[in-house]
């Protein structure tokens, strides 16, 4: 990572961004092109873990090569170029949050690991309840555990980087906090948190 300031190491914060995050976008190899799809996902057992049909495009570049990545994104607030106090568009960035696993996919196929990825899924989704546990010998799930595939990046390499200032000195940090109070919004509240962490 080029700017030192935001490459994250912390474990927590990497967690953090996980668990707070829907989805993010596989990126793999079809036909000898970039091709990348739009996943939700659970993090589970130092894996990432996706499910989805058992055939398709991605199932055939994942075949063909294993190699893949993974980024997640956190949205934080953007900040506008008259934040810095200037008519000049170039000041005008976005905070955000991302972590990014590179490693090899490979295809779950015990019946009793599907299911036990599948449950943390739900948990992750579904975290209220109101549903019957994922088993594989349950006759009302042993069918579309079967033509369900779940597919593991077992990663290689994690980064982490989150942009919310650290490359602003005392002075416009505090500035772009007070301009950040001004707009209240939800995010803007969201991004003070982080600029106060980092």
């Amino acid at each position: 990572m080029r700017r030192d300031e935001f490459n994250i190491k912390d474990e927590n914060s990497i967690n953090e961004i996980l668990k707070e995050c829907e989805y993010g976008t596989l990126s793999l190899i079809s036909e000898n092109k970039p091709y990348c799809v739009a996943l939700n996902y659970v993090v589970y057992d130092g894996s990432i873990f996706f499910h989805g049909a058992k055939e398709g495009r991605k199932i055939e570049a994942m075949k063909n090569n294993p190699l893949a990545s993974f980024l997640v994104v956190k949205p934080y607030s953007f900040i506008p170029s008259y934040f810095s106090d200037t008519f000049a568009a170039c000041p005008a960035t976005q905070f955000f949050a991302s972590v990014l696993f590179e490693g090899v996919v490979s295809f779950i196929e015990d019946g009793d690991k599907k299911a036990e990825v599948l449950n943390a899924l739900m948990q992750k989704f579904q975290e209220d309840g109101s549903y019957e546990p994922i088993a594989f010998d349950k006759a009302m799930y042993t069918k579309m555990i079967n033509k369900t595939a779940i597919i593991e990046l077992k990663p290689q390499n994690v980064s982490c980087k989150i942009k919310v200032g650290q490359n602003l000195n005392e002075e416009k940090k505090k500035k772009m906090i007070e301009k950040l109070k001004n707009r209240d919004s939800k995010i803007d509240n969201e991004t003070i948190n982080k600029m106060n962490l980092y």
